[in-house]
């Protein structure tokens, strides 16, 4: 409820809602694409246009909407938003080629674009009513959030996939966006603009040096993440002959110890520390990527994973509340936007490079070529970690 100093818990569950879409999309999909590539007869390189057009789409719409959230307030353009999210839902799961569906990840992108800045100005605007900051810890039960939809997506786009059929993955975005959209007709303030609030589109004032680190930092993050998201997945199918169901369950680890580390390193304010580890837990797992070939057994499939959910809990976690506190408050909206976009660029440069190492097929061999560039992305991840001074003080 409502207090005169207390955080609005009742915002929570439409906050948490519209910025889990994207992520939902984003792990759902991966068990999805080695049979959308059967049944259209497409291999990888052109399925993971699948993963680029909605990233493009994300990256490029992020901050704008962030930006016309922190104008004219969460609710005018969460609610549109969301509504485009269930549209595309029927869009995908209609779709006759993947042409048809690469459209509607597009408008999958342009639809969840709303959720996360929303959250982030929302967030902003109750600490400055209540004077607490990041009030009642409600940054990490965001978090926390995001990496427990994650663990629902692989898992949850194996069963769709194994009992309905692929296009269940596209259709399972109706259900989800009404909710979120009633959620947020019920609870979100209904903002309006101060006289002489208007702000140009991109202003870049608000940028600081830090805050581009941090942005960079996050690409390099994603770039990697991503890249087991997707590119583990799609070789578990087809360099390693699992099903759709089976994929996602090996997944399944990596976002449960996401969670734990995120639900236990939550309060902690060494954000620093908590990216060197990150970093250091990426070079570990893209090094075990080598050791992959087509009869690996499951306890090594498990042990990749398993490294590779540190850094998934602690990078959301950090990167999020730096930008939290290195951006101008006014501009949450657009900054939060544009953490967003960062890490869609490190989406799109996995997607890019999977289509490039795998060609027609997920095979070994792509998969220790994707190994390589991993590896080098995350010595440079650490060592921006290592050398940036900025974040000591940033408590």
């Amino acid at each position: 409820m409502t207090t005169a100093t207390g955080f609005d818990r009742r915002l929570i569950t439409p906050l948490v809602a519209g910025a889990v879409l994207n992520p939902i999309n984003t792990t759902i999909l991966s068990v999805a694409l080695v049979p959308i590539g059967a049944s259209f007869g497409e291999p990888p390189s052109a399925t993971a246009w699948l993963i680029t057009s909605l990233y493009v789409a994300t990256a490029i719409g992020q901050p704008v909407a962030g930006r016309l959230i922190d104008t004219y307030g969460p609710r005018r353009l969460f609610l549109p938003a969301t509504a485009l999210v269930g549209i595309a839902g029927v869009l995908g799961a209609l779709a006759p080629n993947l042409v048809v569906l690469v459209v509607a990840r597009v408008l999958l992108g342009l639809g969840t674009c709303a959720g996360y800045p929303a959250a982030m100005r929302l967030l902003r605007d109750e600490a400055d009513r209540t004077g607490e900051d990041s009030p009642g810890g409600i940054l990490t039960i965001l978090a926390i959030a995001t990496q427990t939809v994650s663990v629902i997506g692989p898992p949850l786009g194996g069963l769709l996939v194994d009992f309905g059929g692929w296009r269940t993955t596209l259709a399972v975005n109706v259900p989800l966006a009404l909710v979120a959209f009633a959620l947020g007709w019920r609870y979100f303030p209904r903002a309006r603009p101060e006289a002489g609030e208007r702000k140009p589109l991109f202003d870049l004032g608000g940028l600081n040096t830090p805050l581009l680190i941090t942005y960079g930092r996050a690409l390099l993050a994603y770039l990697v993440s991503y890249s087991f998201v997707y590119g583990f997945t799609q070789w578990l199918e087809a360099g390693r002959g699992l099903t759709a169901g089976q994929a996602g369950l090996v997944m399944l680890p990596m976002f449960g110890v996401g969670i734990v580390v995120s639900a236990i390193t939550g309060r902690s304010q060494a954000l620093r520390g908590k990216l060197i580890v990150a970093s250091a837990a990426q070079i570990v797992a893209c090094v075990l990527l080598f050791l992959m070939h087509p009869a690996s057994p499951l306890w090594i499939l498990f042990a990749v994973v398993v490294v590779t959910g540190v850094p998934q809990g602690l990078n959301s976690l950090a990167l999020q509340n730096a930008v939290y506190r290195q951006a101008d408050p006014a501009a949450v909206g657009a900054s939060a936007g544009l953490l967003r976009t960062f890490g869609y660029l490190g989406a799109i440069v996995s997607s890019t490079v999977q289509g490039l190492v795998f060609g027609d097929t997920a095979d070994t061999d792509g998969l220790h070529e994707l190994a390589v560039f991993l590896v080098v992305a995350s010595v440079v991840f650490l060592l921006v970690n290592v050398f940036d001074r900025s974040l000591k003080g940033v408590t």
